[in-house]
């Protein structure tokens, strides 16, 4: 038998005095079936109840995570919630404030991916006293300083999820900033091949092939998933795009630390301190942190072990386990009330959207990843100045000037839609910090 070790300690034994920490999950796609999965083959955690549209993608999430047929119980109320985790089954339900108020469930995970549901859900769990786990960094980006904000006020947990590119890249940040090294650059190596004009039409046999929906695949391969990791990268830590867009720079495994370092030492950098990409081979899927030593005698010592060459080094991991690794800032949130990735607290980064087509007065335009635009990322003082309208808010969103293929989408040249609660907080978020002020 092999003994437990570190965290998987800690939570044995923590649920051995209290029981296991009980999930909340919004959304039963891809990311939340994998969570559901994951969730039945550990210790400690279990799934309280789930929340969709429909019963029938929980219902199949459930079957294939191996419990019996009658395990999930669609439930119309918090009560009902609460009976069904007491009988010791899964809630299914389509009331997302009904699974934010019942009071067994100990953490709720938003793995929906919309930033309007999103707000929605974060705002319903802290209201109901729920610490919040957001796999929708849509959302996040958005507006998750404010979300944040009214977490701590609470008293309660607002985290980004572990697994997720951003949050492994944090991990490599606070390790190299523990050890007093200058962080040159951090991202993530990109995964699949890149590709701005695509659209949903073209992907509709690969996303079968792969269990994914065409969508959700346009948005990584035409790069506004990169876009939006990055810019949570920016926002949690204060690093920045050196350019709008970022280089995106083929760099190896090999040779990243001698490319995404400053133009000083040889590489394309302006500045040291940036959130970039690369499309080079042998960094994905995972993510990297380039790293200066503040020393002669420590790069010395990095060289000698096979690190790189100096004056800079790629710290690379090598893989990120998405939604796999998801639970783990659930039970971290409710055992340790800490988070595992956190918006600062001051605008950082931006990002917008670039229109892919030609787009005409009247439009409404539609999701990301579909056919009208691209995310784009930069820094904030840069969306301010240019009146970028974030992505998150260009879902149904109306044109109201003629908009060039490639062009940046403003609030001048579209009308986000008002009656939306993202909207209206990101409104309260820019008129707290002055962003469209002379």
């Amino acid at each position: 038998m092999i003994e437990r070790v570190g965290f998987a300690a800690e939570l044995a034994a923590y649920t051995d005095r209290h029981g296991p920490v009980t999930i909340g999950l919004a959304g039963a796609g891809q990311m939340g079936t994998d969570i559901v999965v994951q969730v039945a083959l550990m210790t400690g955690v279990r799934i309280g109840a789930i929340a969709a549209n429909s019963p029938r993608r929980p219902t199949e999430a459930i079957a294939m995570a191996g419990h019996s047929a009658d395990h999930g119980s669609i439930a119309a109320s918090a009560s009902d919630i609460d009976r069904t985790i007491e009988a010791g089954r899964i809630a299914v339900t389509d009331d997302l404030g009904a699974l934010c108020a019942a009071g067994r469930i100990d953490v709720v995970v938003d793995a929906t991916g919309s930033p309007e549901v999103g707000t929605f859900l974060a705002l319903e769990a802290i209201r109901n006293g729920k610490h919040i786990v957001m796999l929708n960094v849509e959302a996040d980006i958005t507006v998750g300083r404010l979300l944040a904000r009214k977490a701590k006020e609470a008293g309660l947990v607002y985290t980004g999820s572990a697994g997720d590119e951003p949050a492994s890249t944090l991990e490599l940040i606070a390790f190299a900033q523990s050890l007093g090294m200058e962080i040159v650059a951090a991202g993530k190596g990109k995964n699949n091949p890149l590709r701005h004009s695509a659209i949903p039409e073209e992907y509709e046999e690969e996303a079968r092939a792969r269990n994914m929906n065409a969508r959700m695949l346009v948005e990584f391969i035409d790069g506004s998933k990169t876009m939006v990791e990055m810019t949570a990268i920016a926002n949690c830590t204060g690093l920045t795009p050196d350019v709008a867009g970022m280089h995106g720079p083929e760099a190896t495994s090999d040779n990243l630390g001698q490319v995404l370092c400053t133009t000083e030492d040889g590489g394309i950098l302006s500045r040291s301190g940036c959130v970039d990409y690369t499309i080079g081979k042998g960094v994905a899927p995972g993510v990297f942190c380039v790293v200066k030593p503040r020393h002669p005698r420590a790069i010395e010592r990095m060289a000698d072990l096979k690190v790189g060459p100096g004056p800079c080094f790629g710290l690379i991991r090598p893989f990120h386990l998405t939604s796999l690794e998801t639970p783990l800032s659930a039970v971290r949130a409710v055992i340790h009330q800490r988070p595992d990735m956190v918006p600062i607290d001051r605008p950082v980064g931006e990002c917008g959207a670039l229109a892919k087509r030609d787009l005409t007065p009247g439009e409404t335009l539609g999701r990301i990843g579909e056919a009208d635009y691209r995310g784009y990322a930069m820094t904030w003082q840069d969306g301010r100045q240019r009146r970028a309208l974030p992505i998150g808010l260009v879902e149904k969103a109306k044109v109201v000037q003629p908009i060039r293929a490639g062009a940046l989408l403003t609030h001048d040249n579209c009308a986000p839609d008002e009656t939306l609660l993202v909207t209206r907080m990101r409104a309260e978020l820019d008129a707290a910090d002055g962003r469209f002020a002379a």
